[in-house]
């Protein structure tokens, strides 16, 4: 018989931050996959076949019946020199072993790459040095209790093995190996890893793939975005051996929806997060065109639109925010988008090219397209029912620095202002009528006026929905139906650093975590959600990052110059509390900041928030902001 095993995981230092091999060490494997070829005698194949499953791992559900076994196998070690050629490795000497100080980080040469040397507790590790996620240099990063979070999107790798902790980003960093000799850091490692910068954890295989029938499956995913993406995945690399299968209505794999928007010309393959032979090797099936009609949460059924219905064990609900229609004559023209797809992106940057682009809604979307466009169209107008863009998420003075930059790039604003009427020739746009009565010319009009949660199929399901159509969900990423769970834009949960409030937190990175927590719990871990919201922007070649949730803020605390774009704001908010069953208040504090050309200072206060610790408005009322910053951070 013949079976592929995974390489097993080498033993946990008992301190995370104990990555340092000292001298006579043993070099241990990194984090490469191998797969061995293990010969049976003939006689002993069908014994074998009863007990052994691809990956060599214990389902964490061995009750669940769904795919129609419970066959699984014990773990079988395996001994393997991972690197077999030696012309892969190189070892060099990167800095005296004095030369760095508790808390620093510095990229380092090693041969034909480099990596991320860090010194923590007295002792060196070494890990990639950019971010797998859009490759930012993570020696701009922050580095707090052994882990380094990214400058720009927030993204948290532990130092001590790689391992990615926080999102957005699928991959990890590799692990390089660290030793002193004669006062010298030497660094080892395979010239592939320095290549790549990036590391799949180890993922299990369905060890029952050939009894699996289209009718059942022990876990099914409603939705192919981030949180079900990540939710598959973790399962995998959990080690969890039964079959996974997500659906969507898409036509493409899961991909990079936030470059839609930032990157209109972007082609669908350009931005897939995972090929099809990942998907296929990992066992993990992806059935694109399925939309699901209903969910029938006591039979555990899903019922597709082709009139198919699959049973389940586990059900993840990640179905995302679908976009809100213009709801006025001629909203159904030729050439009025709303941005969901790479085909919307692309056919609206090519109708756009010296043509005359409207973009209805000042939304972070609308305004990225707007952005984008002004380069290539002939005229960029935006309609806003505010009177200034972005005001209540970041405040209007910073709103208003954003849009003076827009103006500058040619965008004409009509705010206070909404669509009365699209008026056509030949079944297509030509003209965008306000409700002031001004005229404008569109020959491609693209609607970004907010989305709503895609829960209308769940309404007779039994599945909680609160008014505006979110599912609440516990710490756990449950809903209040047994074995269902729900992930994304579609959830509030309760946030942790803002004392558990329900939010709905429609961001790239949440979603990502909300899939991770929500995988872990379906392997019953009882994992908690605990992380804090990030978010970015880009627009002209300039990125605004956001860390926190400022919904309600009462001020904003501005230090830089927003003339200059170069600037952080905190948003505060007076905070209350209890004595003696008497609603008290305390002073404001920090619930949000934001940036343009200060990094990292958002990933610093996004560490600060994330260890629980507030941080108050007199605190970055004076500008001196040294309180952030540790040593060599």
């Amino acid at each position: 018989m013949g079976g592929c095993f995974s390489k097993p995981k080498p033993e946990a230092r008992s301190d995370r931050n104990r990555c340092q091999a000292k001298d006579g060490d043993i070099w241990s494997g990194g984090s490469v996959e191998v797969k061995v070829e293990v010969m049976v005698p003939d006689k002993e194949k069908d014994k074998e076949k009863e007990s052994l499953s691809p990956n060599g791992k214990v389902s964490p559900l061995p009750a669940c019946k769904a795919n129609g076994s419970t066959k699984h196998v014990e773990e079988r070690p395996i001994t393997v020199d991972l690197y077999q050629n030696p012309k892969d490795m190189v070892e060099v000497a990167v800095c005296h072993v004095n030369e760095l100080q508790d808390g620093q980080m510095r990229e380092v040469d090693v041969a034909c790459g480099k990596a991320l040397l860090i010194k923590e507790r007295g002792e060196y590790c070494a890990i990639g040095h950019k971010c797998p996620h859009y490759g930012a240099p993570l020696v701009k990063g922050v580095l707090t209790n052994g882990r380094v979070r990214c400058p720009w999107h927030g993204a948290c790798f532990n130092v001590a093995t790689g391992d990615i902790e926080d999102f957005p980003g699928l991959d990890s960093l590799p692990k390089f190996q660290v030793r002193i000799e004669r006062e010298k850091v030497m660094v080892r490692a395979s010239k592939q890893a320095l290549q790549s910068q990036k590391r799949v954890k180890r993922m299990a295989r369905c060890a029952t793939l050939s009894d699996c029938s289209f009718s059942n499956t022990n876990v099914l995913i409603i939705g192919a975005g981030p949180a079900g993406l990540v939710c598959a995945e973790t399962l995998r690399q959990e080690g969890f051996t039964e079959r996974i299968v997500m659906c969507t209505m898409e036509t493409h794999l899961p991909y990079d929806r936030p470059k839609l928007s930032k990157s209109l010309e972007c082609q669908a393959e350009q931005i897939t997060l995972r090929s099809k032979e990942f998907f296929s090797q990992y066992d993990i099936e992806v059935q694109t065109e399925r939309e699901v009609v209903s969910v029938d949460v006591k039979s555990k059924l899903v019922h597709f639109k082709d009139g198919l219905k699959m049973e389940y064990n586990k059900l993840l609900i990640a179905t995302g925010s679908r976009p809100k229609t213009l709801q006025c004559q001629g909203a159904d023209l030729e050439n009025v988008y709303q941005l969901r797809t790479p085909e919307d992106a692309n056919c609206i940057a090519k109708l756009a090219n010296d043509r005359n682009a409207v973009i209805v809604g000042a939304s972070f979307i609308g305004m990225e397209v707007a952005a984008y466009l002004t380069d290539k169209a002939h005229s960029v107008s935006v309609i806003g029912i505010e009177n200034i863009p972005f005001r209540k998420v970041l405040g209007e003075k910073v709103g208003r620095s954003i849009m003076k930059m827009f103006e500058t790039n040619r965008v004409k604003f009509y705010l206070q202002n909404e669509v009365s009427e699209l008026r056509g020739q030949d079944g297509k746009v030509k003209e965008v009528v306000l409700k002031s009565g001004k005229i404008l010319r569109a020959d491609v009009c693209v609607v970004g006026t907010g989305v709503v949660p895609a829960t209308s199929f769940l309404k007779q399901s039994g599945i909680n929905m609160d008014s505006k159509g979110f599912l609440p969900v516990n710490k756990l990423m449950q809903t209040n139906a047994s074995g269902v769970f729900a992930a994304g834009d579609i959830v509030s949960f309760p946030l942790a650093f803002r004392n558990n409030k329900k939010v709905n937190v429609g961001h790239w990175q949440m979603a990502h975590m909300h899939g991770r927590i929500a995988a872990l719990n379906i392997l019953g871990k009882g994992t908690e959600i605990n992380t804090v919201p990030y978010f970015w922007t880009a627009m002209f070649g300039k990125s605004i990052r956001y860390a926190g949730h400022g919904e309600g803020f009462d001020d904003v605390i501005i230090q830089g110059d927003l003339e200059e774009r170069k600037f952080v704001a905190f948003y505060t908010k007076k905070a209350t509390g209890m004595n003696n069953c008497i609603q008290t208040w305390r002073s404001d504090e920090v619930i949000a900041v934001s940036s343009m050309n200060y990094d990292p200072i958002v990933s610093k206060v996004a560490e600060v928030m994330a260890s629980g610790r507030t941080i108050k408005k007199r605190d970055v009322e004076t500008g001196d902001m040294s309180w952030l910053f540790g040593k060599g951070t």
